[in-house]
């Protein structure tokens, strides 16, 4: 049988949201690069595999699939010994993590796209940025931790829905919160300074993911460090 394969950027949020649930759980996979600043993902072999041009995307067998949350879900189901906690078996725990993860599409996911794209990223992949856009994202970002301290960390749990270890929901908005990590610091402290509890499970989740989630991050740290040190635009390069 063929090695699963993964086409991914690991610039992209839900590329390293899918490669770190392979790496912690020991799936065994062929990372394919998908060069976005490259214009990859529009080409027409990678056309035949995700028509939509984005990524992730996997191949298993003659099993084509991409949206990085139905990936995470088949994975979950298909390959032997991922632990119940990630998705579980029970139809009710299944449809509580579903709300979250269609929640995020519209809400956590826009904010935190457009504000990274209009106030740091934008010109790497050729785009202006855009003040005004970045300031109504920041109000969609803020708006979205709160929604995420009140609704789905209360109470003691280390993880969302008050759960004692991770999800495929808290991997997939963990992942897309790290890619504020891009943003001026004063920006960043202005977001997270009063979110004591996002930062704790930021936390939690790199600690029960470790050493996988910084190992799958450094691509987005060192994007950070060359947009510090550079006044003009730089092509992205992930790391494979």
């Amino acid at each position: 049988m063929s090695k699963l394969k993964v086409y991914a950027d690991r610039i992209s949020q839900p590329s390293r949201a899918v490669l770190i649930f392979c790496k912690v759980n020991g799936i065994d996979f062929e990372e394919v690069r998908i060069d976005l600043a490259e214009g990859q993902h529009k080409s027409p072999q990678f056309q035949e595999i995700n028509p939509m041009e984005q990524v992730p995307a996997i191949v298993d067998g003659r099993f084509k699939l991409f949206e990085s949350h139905a990936i995470l879900r088949y994975l979950a189901y298909t390959f032997p010994g991922i632990p119940d906690h990630w998705y579980p078996a029970d139809v009710s725990s299944q449809a509580k993590i579903n709300s979250i993860l269609d929640w995020h599409h519209s809400n956590l996911r826009v904010g935190g796209v457009r504000l990274v794209l209009n106030s740091a990223l934008g010109p790497t992949l050729g785009l202006p940025l855009d003040p005004q856009a970045a300031a109504k994202a920041e109000k969609l970002v803020v708006s979205s931790l709160s929604k995420i301290e009140t609704v789905w960390l209360r109470g003691d749990g280390k993880f969302l829905l008050g759960s004692s270890r991770p999800s495929i929901a808290d991997l997939s908005l963990v992942c897309e919160i790290m890619q504020l990590e891009i943003l001026d610091e004063t920006v960043r402290d202005r977001i997270f300074g009063p979110r004591e509890k996002v930062r704790r499970w930021i936390q939690n989740l790199k600690d029960a993911t470790s050493p996988h989630f910084e190992q799958v991050h450094e691509t987005l740290y060192e994007v950070k460090e060359r947009l510090k040190r550079e006044a003009t635009p730089v092509k992205l390069k992930s790391k494979l």
